[in-house]
């Protein structure tokens, strides 16, 4: 089985990514229907931005908790194909910080 993570761009902008085992039209359909209580559902309409499919739910909820901490502009770089520029669109460290424990 396969699982698959998926960015939705919302009505106000607003970037939302979830993780399913369904098809993904099914689940862009619940959020569009409003069968979705959470985020989504006061930001409907939703639009498929992104998809990534997995054969380890392991590996699925990994990237979902990974994409859910980047930045907007990181987001839009995995949305568009610019995989190149996600390095560079990490999270700038502290002053100081070496990246050494």
């Amino acid at each position: 089985m396969s699982y698959t993570v998926y960015i939705l761009e919302c009505a106000d902008g607003s970037y939302y990514t979830g993780i399913t085992r369904r098809p993904v039209e099914v689940r862009l359909w619940e959020h569009n229907s409003g069968v979705v209580e959470g985020y989504t559902h006061s930001r409907r309409p939703v639009v498929l931005r992104c998809v990534e499919t997995f054969e380890s739910v392991t590996q699925a909820i990994s990237r979902e908790r990974q994409i859910k901490g980047w930045s907007r502009r990181k987001k839009e770089a995995l949305i568009e194909g610019r995989y190149e520029s996600l390095p560079g669109l990490s999270r700038a460290r502290p002053r100081g910080s070496t990246g050494s424990p």
